[in-house]
């Protein structure tokens, strides 16, 4: 059997793609409780001085007891590049890498991010992540060549399955027009 020509147009989207549209994957538990520690290392860095993060008494009177900055929520569960026992390296978002490869699309960029905050996230939670793509799109050419856009939804959890927050990615996946040759920097 002869490879397909590459025409530059990308192949129709596999059904066994299609049929992981709301199906939930990659379902991961952070590798640590909610701790002060990275709290405050990250307060500290981004020189936030909410006392809501700062002083338990305040926490205690505005929320019910101490929180994490909503900003910290995809914190809690990114895993560590290495840990023992893991014998490849962590990826963050697998199904947006999977996608790229099932697609055959080699290129993406995450073109919008929306943040959906629901319960705080609390001292000692264990948080945990799934992932969900929601849409994929017809064939679309814009300035970086011609794919496909897609949504994925990374929900956050805690011990108790009470939802903490939701991440939407819409991502574009494509390839680039033949004979275009893009370095680091360049603006196709």
């Amino acid at each position: 059997m002869s490879d397909p020509v590459d025409t530059g147009e990308p192949l129709p989207i596999p059904a066994a793609v299609t049929a992981l549209i709301g199906v939930t994957r990659y379902e991961e538990e952070g590798g640590f409780a909610v701790e002060h520690g990275y709290i405050w290392t990250t307060c500290a860095a981004v020189e936030n001085a909410n006392p809501l993060f700062w002083d338990d008494d305040v926490a205690a009177t505005l929320t019910g007891g101490p929180i994490a900055p909503p900003t910290m929520l995809s914190v809690w569960f990114r895993p560590h590049h290495w840990s023992p026992g893991r014998s490849e390296p962590a990826v963050p978002l697998q199904a947006h890498f999977d996608l790229k490869a099932e697609l055959d699309l080699p290129e993406a960029i995450i073109s919008s991010n929306t943040n959906t905050f629901h319960e705080p996230v609390r001292i000692g939670d264990r948080v945990r992540s799934r992932q969900v793509l929601r849409s994929i799109s017809e064939p679309k050419t814009t300035k970086l060549g011609r794919g496909r856009f897609w949504t994925i939804d990374v929900e956050y959890l805690n011990q108790d399955d009470r939802l903490l927050g939701v991440e939407s990615y819409t991502a574009f996946g494509y390839r680039r027009p033949a004979g275009v040759d893009q370095t680091p920097g360049d603006t196709p």
